[in-house]
């Protein structure tokens, strides 16, 4: 049987001036999304299907078009591929500093994180903010 010749649905990339903080708050607030935000933070561009998140391929696929739409990342389809960048430069222009704060925040708030050590904190006191 042939293969269809319909092409896939462009791709959407919100312009800078038009990314949403609360948008871009929403697609940070899921687990699997900060995986591949935390993924991408390390790589500049990754294929789609080799993140390290345990969802099924439609789940992910709804993941990476959440990410993509609200401006955190972008993509580019290469043949049968799609990869994947974080948009770090330009969530930076619109939200200096964001991406880092929730990376750091995230860090802290893991098991093993450094959640309360910030300086000013006593040793073994309870933390001034919890996650």
């Amino acid at each position: 049987m042939p293969r269809s010749t319909r092409r896939r649905p462009a791709l959407v990339h919100p312009a800078v001036e038009e990314i949403d903080l609360y948008d871009v708050l929403h697609a940070l607030s899921d687990p699997t999304r900060m995986t591949i935000v935390r993924v991408l933070r390390s790589e500049p561009e990754r294929a789609c299907g080799t993140f390290p998140v345990d969802v099924a391929p439609s789940t992910l696929s709804h993941h990476f078009k959440v990410l993509r739409e609200s401006g955190v990342i972008s993509q580019r389809e290469e043949a049968n591929r799609r990869f994947s960048a974080l948009r770090t430069v330009e969530l930076e222009r619109r939200f200096p500093g964001l991406l880092d704060t929730v990376l750091a925040a995230l860090a802290r708030n893991e098991p093993g994180g450094e959640f309360g050590e910030q300086s000013g904190d006593e040793p073994g006191a309870e933390p001034a903010w919890h996650g």
